[in-house]
């Protein structure tokens, strides 16, 4: 079978230059319940920030807290002009006179301390094309992303290998479950027949043999465990189909992980026998192993 199930740990890197921009674009993601998504953009660029997201979903990303960062440059320097506002600069210098002339405060004026006053400088840059923009930033976050989809689905290639081979535990000690129990429950039903016969015995009682035998089977049944390995078979079937289907399947997966865990719970408490106990752990042990491997799985 071949699983197509992908990680939500992954990282992707590109850089290249187009037209006229140099562009970096990294994406890297862990675990996370929902998709959370948090980008860094070149500040001359922030206003494409809310496009990032809407992009990553297109390209079937559901899960996980991703990170993205894209630096932007301009090769032969920025597009920007800055000028000095010199109508504001001459009013402003005016009230500053004012201010001294008025009420006889030190005039320590200066160019640096010019320069820190809002307004008077002034960034003339050429208008903005959104599109333009975005298409080409867009082409070198599409070439990452690729990156970053192919090492998650590297990892959850890995995992679900894994996750088949706890299964193929499972399964094993699953077998062995119904082997002893199958005898357990024999053995429990001619321990219980020969008891009662014992104590009607005991108590000069006339022994009805059908009755016994009866009332036996029913005592026996409450220990069978055949509906629970029916349903646990069942969801260990499942569990594979969904491994092997495309897009997130994590909280499929941990969903039939928390009912095989039911159905293997209700087994021991079910189970006396010392045998079944040990195989029973076993089984618990691999579920929990393979609940944490499903966590990293979108």
């Amino acid at each position: 079978m071949r699983i197509v199930a992908r990680s939500m740990t992954g990282f992707g890197r590109a850089h290249r230059p187009v037209d006229g921009l140099d562009v970096t674009a990294e994406i890297k993601s862990v675990n996370s319940r929902y998709l959370d998504v948090s980008v860094r953009i070149s500040r001359a660029f922030g206003y494409l920030e809310e496009r990032v997201k809407p992009f990553l979903q297109e390209r079937g990303i559901s899960r996980g807290k991703v990170e993205v960062n894209i630096t932007v440059e301009r090769p032969g320097g920025s597009a920007a002009k800055v000028r000095i506002d010199r109508d504001y600069l001459e009013s402003y210098l005016d009230a500053l006179d004012a201010l001294h002339d008025d009420y006889h405060i030190k005039d320590d004026r200066s160019v640096m301390k010019l320069a820190a006053q809002p307004g008077i400088f002034v960034t003339d840059k050429p208008a903005e094309d959104a599109d333009e923009d975005w298409r080409r930033i867009s082409e070198v976050l599409n070439e990452a992303v690729n990156v970053f989809v192919s090492t998650r689905a590297l990892e959850g290639e890995k995992l679900g290998a894994d996750l088949e081979a706890k299964l193929d535990k499972i399964e094993v000690a699953v077998a062995e479950i119904e082997k002893l129990s199958d005898e357990d429950v024999k053995n429990y039903r001619e321990r219980l027949a020969q008891r009662v016969r014992e104590a009607l015995a005991d108590n000069a009682i006339t022994i009805d043999e059908s009755r016994i035998l009866t009332e036996c089977a029913i005592h026996a049944d409450k220990i069978a465990i055949d509906e629970e390995m029916v349903r646990l078979r069942t969801h260990i079937a499942a569990f594979r189909k969904t491994l092997a289907e495309k897009g997130a399947v994590g909280r499929n997966l941990d969903f039939r992980l928390q009912e095989m865990n039911r159905e293997i719970n209700t087994t021991g408490s079910k189970c006396a026998d010392a045998a079944i106990a040990n195989r029973v752990i076993e089984v618990k042990c691999e579920l929990e192993k393979m609940r944490e491997q499903v966590q990293n799985l979108e």
